[in-house]
């Protein structure tokens, strides 16, 4: 029920990270759209298990030999993300014993930061900090014989407040836009939470029926938008709503997007990278999954 797209064309609270072990590995113990109240988890099969994690000032231990082939890492090596941005290990096949493979898994910050795994697959584990990461610094992976750095940029934060119906982005601590929004109209209401900035699309068409409700439905749409930052894999973005200026800012008129202006959706665009954390506050649409893919601060 929020927007879910088909490209076409072209293609509150603030976390902190603080502080922790030099070298973090894991500890020895160790979609798709839904009502928007809770948005469908992206990942199935597996059981959740506990998140393990390396407490701060621990001693680092040695890597034990992979149960796994080389996995694909995300962020790649020499990408900019954001301080949301997870680290992602995708296998080639099933974990059947999740301990041995955190064991043979470590990421390397400079300056030190703690975090966890959790595993949103038999196929997938992910890593993030306990908070934000810190801005300007650099990560390595190392997990089994596949290996990233990369490097998490300034602290770009966009807050969005249904009372005030405004999108306040701060770089580094400092406020650089504020941005009148409409979100989610009743029904359609946009999930509170921490939101990871994903794909970029400079245009796209969005389209009900990708979602079970027909163009031709009374809340049927397929609609050309442009400047549409995807926050989401339920289907929500930060786009382009020339159509809706007249609400931003004083009420709610979407199927659960951020709609913004024409220019501040290109300014969005323009700013805003992979892995830049997006809250939404004070609407009456719930949680986020946490198992959204884009939605991980919320586990």
């Amino acid at each position: 029920m929020t927007e879910t797209s088909i490209a076409e064309a072209g293609r509150p609270r603030r976390r902190f990270a603080r502080a922790a072990a030099l070298v973090v590995t894991a500890a020895a113990v160790g979609a798709v759209l839904a009502a928007p109240a809770q948005a469908a988890p992206l990942f199935s099969g597996g059981s959740q298990v506990p998140e393990t994690a390396m407490p701060a000032g621990s001693a680092t231990p040695a890597i034990v030999p992979a149960n796994f082939s080389a996995p694909s890492l995300n962020p790649a090596p020499g990408e900019v993300v954001g301080i949301a941005q997870p680290v992602i290990i995708s296998f080639n096949e099933n974990i059947t014993d999740r301990a041995v493979a955190e064991r043979a898994i470590r990421v390397a910050t400079d300056p030190p930061v703690a975090g966890h795994f959790y595993w949103p697959a038999d196929n997938q584990v992910r890593w993030k900090p306990n908070e934000f990461w810190p801005a300007n610094i650099r990560v390595s992976v190392d997990a089994g014989d596949s290996h990233s750095t990369f490097s998490i940029g300034d602290a770009l934060v966009a807050v969005a407040d249904d009372n005030t119906k405004q999108i306040t982005v701060t770089r580094n601590g400092e406020v650089v836009k504020t941005m009148p929004t409409s979100l989610g109209k009743p029904g359609y209401e946009t999930p509170n939470g921490t939101y990871i900035v994903g794909e970029k699309h400079r245009d796209m068409y969005m389209d009900s029926s990708t979602y079970g409700v027909p163009v031709d439905a009374p809340e049927g749409y397929r609609t050309y938008v442009e400047y549409a930052t995807r926050i989401s894999y339920s289907g929500i973005f930060v786009h382009a709503a020339p159509w809706s200026v007249d609400a931003q800012g004083h009420r709610n008129v979407s199927h659960g997007c951020l709609n913004v202006s024409t220019a501040d959706g290109k300014w969005f665009y323009d700013n805003a990278k992979k892995g830049d954390p997006v809250i939404v506050v004070n609407t009456a649409g719930g949680t986020l999954s946490g198992y959204d893919g884009l939605g991980d601060w919320n586990r």
